[in-house]
């Protein structure tokens, strides 16, 4: 949850009030398969969204009709979060990240943010969990209209691939919380993992690619590579990137 607490210490500027990285810095990666221990709950109706959310959930409103339609998977220092929130205000969206300082650095981070612009930002979170076995224990059939998967580990040992992020199994779990017209979006600067991520999209029978004119006036897309510590890296060193974005189609007859 994101606690009401006070944000000023050392760990945070001084004058913008946002964390320092510094201080939340971790591996670039954690093994997906390894047991973690953190509050897990039993079913999407058991995750309380008015911890994270509370100014869409006032004490007087308890219909819990809004719920959550963007996850950001791995979703790192929240850049890509921070910034659907502005493009996004309406939407409730959440972080789901697995390493326990990032996922510190961002709820901080959150929590600076509204401080320091009063009305925005309400409607952004963050969550450490592991979403490759935990997914169907936060969005019920159908809730999210967007998935973000940018810059996932790209397991390079053959022996790793069973860890990857984007998989014909893992695609299943997606699908499923992905309402028909939902759409997932990946992103790497590994060539290898981007023709790994397409063909296991394109070879999922709920997925179809989005056309590029679709993507071209979609203005999520630019944020894929402009939004995240990743990308910019990327960019800096004038790297390549390799994109797939998929919508979710009803299942053939």
């Amino acid at each position: 949850m994101l606690e009401q607490e006070s944000i000023a210490n050392h760990t945070h500027s001084k004058t913008t009030g946002l964390p320092r990285k510094r201080f939340y810095r971790a591996r670039a990666h954690s093994n997906p398969l390894s047991d973690s221990h953190f509050p897990v709950p039993a079913s999407p109706a058991q995750f309380d969204c008015t911890l994270h959310y509370p100014q869409f959930f006032p004490p007087n409103k308890t219909d819990g009709s809004q719920k959550i339609e963007f996850a950001d998977i791995g979703c790192g220092f929240g850049g890509l979060l921070i910034s659907l929130s502005v493009l996004f205000p309406d939407k409730l969206m959440i972080g789901m990240e697995l390493r326990d300082k990032v996922t510190e650095y961002v709820k901080e981070r959150i929590l600076a943010l509204r401080v320091s612009n009063p009305g925005q930002y309400e409607n952004v979170s963050v969550v450490r969990t592991n979403s490759m076995k935990y997914i169907p224990n936060y969005f019920e059939k159908g809730q999210l209209t967007k998935m973000f998967f940018l810059f996932p580990d790209p397991h390079f040992k053959e022996k790793n691939h069973r860890r990857r992020v984007i998989s014909p199994h893992l695609l299943d779990e997606y699908a499923y919380v992905l309402r028909v017209g939902g759409i997932i979006y990946t992103i790497t600067d590994v060539e290898e993992l981007g023709v790994w991520m397409n063909a296991c999209l394109d070879g999922h029978p709920l997925f179809e690619a989005v056309s590029e004119s679709e993507l071209e006036a979609d203005p999520v897309v630019e944020l894929l590579s402009s939004a995240t510590e990743e990308g910019q890296k990327v960019a800096r060193n004038e790297g390549q990137t390799f994109r797939a974005v998929y919508r979710r189609i009803a299942a053939s007859r």
